[in-house]
């Protein structure tokens, strides 16, 4: 029988671990299956350009994956059964269950409300690709108006300012809003956030430091001083959550929900599953939590990958680097920020800024969506074979990174 790997989810991390897999384990004894909820590739990163009114690619995963041998099962994931070893998903066709050996668990982030009302009801966002294309539709109604139309984007966070800047870049005609509950950029180094607050100024828009949102309602916010904010389209980037499908499965997470691993990217309580992306609770190399983004993604997933495929040929696994080196902060098409951190995740003095700065996180954004659309381009064409099953604890300690 062969050894059935099961990855759930199909982004930045999970669409990367499948295909290498399947380029380095012989399919006689194993078969991989991927499951997502939406039949393309979506480039998270982007999707704010997406809602922006811009034409972002979307590669199918029936033609990244093809001619890999990896099983696609469009479906939503319902629930994890450690103990069964199995998965509950849903489709048109009513679902079913997935009996998995090995499980990658990549299921991503969505929209985190912070418990504030309204948020569900009122508030947009750009997490998925169906929530930028529903704030796009929303935008081209509010451009089909006129000028004057309030856009409030509450968040100051890279998703915030990079939302922010591309609908004020792209639609000039609204009127955009910027919340922050403290100092626009304050992460930032002192020139990178002058640089940031003259693009505001440049691309006119209003920022609101020191205010903090206590409500969502249809034409308008309450913050919490009482005072109101009138808008006509809130968009809501406070912050990201994960599925709390980890949590009631039984696995040992975070508070947050997310699945706290070994060095390997191996469940703490379940040896048989692993995680990457959003989704993991892990420690970089510099003594702290790596955080959600799609580098974070790169380096949980490469390691997941190499550290099954060690447990499953009974070879020595390779420690891939855990760090976070910085941000890329686009603002608009044709002006952004290159901020490096230091070992302490602190910013250095020294920043990239301008059209630099947005060539080259195009250049990243490119090479990612490449990348992850031949996920076997480049990897050895030797397909491992399975070690006969080792024991629990040599198991693990073959996972473990040398």
């Amino acid at each position: 029988m062969k050894h059935r790997i099961v990855v759930l989810g199909a982004g930045y991390a999970g669409a990367y671990v499948a295909g290498t897999l399947a380029r380095r384990l012989s399919p006689a004894d194993t078969e991989i299956t991927v499951v997502n909820a939406e039949p393309e590739f979506v480039q998270r990163l982007r999707l704010h350009q997406l809602a922006a009114g811009q034409e972002i690619e979307a590669p199918k995963l029936a033609d990244v994956f093809a001619g890999t041998g990896i099983r696609l099962r469009l479906a939503r994931v319902t629930a994890v059964d450690p103990e069964r070893q199995v998965v509950a998903v849903a489709d048109a066709d009513g679902g079913g269950e997935l009996g998995y050996d090995t499980l990658l668990y990549a299921l991503g982030s969505n929209v985190a409300d912070h418990g504030v009302p309204g948020v569900a009801e009122h508030a947009f966002h750009v997490t998925s690709r169906p929530a930028a294309l529903r704030l796009r539709e929303r935008l081209d109604s509010l451009s089909g108006r006129g000028e004057g139309s309030r856009v409030l984007v509450v968040g100051d966070g890279l998703t915030g300012i990079e939302t922010a800047t591309e609908i004020a870049e792209s639609r000039p005609g609204l009127s955009v809003s910027l919340v922050a509950r403290g100092e626009l950029g304050a992460p930032l180094s002192a020139g990178a956030r002058s640089h940031l607050r003259r693009a505001c100024d440049r691309l006119g828009i209003t920022v609101l430091e020191h205010t903090s949102v206590e409500a969502v309602e249809a034409t308008r916010v309450l913050c919490a001083d009482g005072s109101p904010l009138a808008s006509d389209a809130t968009v809501w980037t406070a912050g990201f959550a994960v599925n709390p499908i980890a949590a009631a499965a039984g696995l040992e997470v975070t508070d947050d929900g997310r699945i706290v691993v070994d060095r390997a990217m191996r469940s703490l309580s379940h040896p048989n599953v692993y995680a990457a992306g959003d989704s993991v609770y892990t420690i970089g190399d510099n003594g702290r939590p790596l955080p959600m983004s799609c580098a974070s993604a790169g380096f949980t997933g490469m390691q997941a990958m190499k550290a099954i495929v060690g447990c499953l040929t009974g070879s020595k696994t390779a420690k891939v680097k855990l760090s976070y080196p910085g941000n890329h902060i686009s603002l608009g098409r044709r002006d952004g920020i290159l901020q490096m951190v230091d070992s302490e995740a602190q910013a250095k003095p020294k920043y990239v800024g301008g059209r630099k700065a947005a060539r080259i996180k195009a250049g990243i954004l490119k090479m990612s969506v490449w990348t992850t659309s031949h996920p076997t381009f480049g990897l050895p064409m030797r397909k491992r074979r399975l070690a006969p099953a080792p024991d629990g604890a040599a198991a693990m300690a073959a996972a473990q990174p040398a």
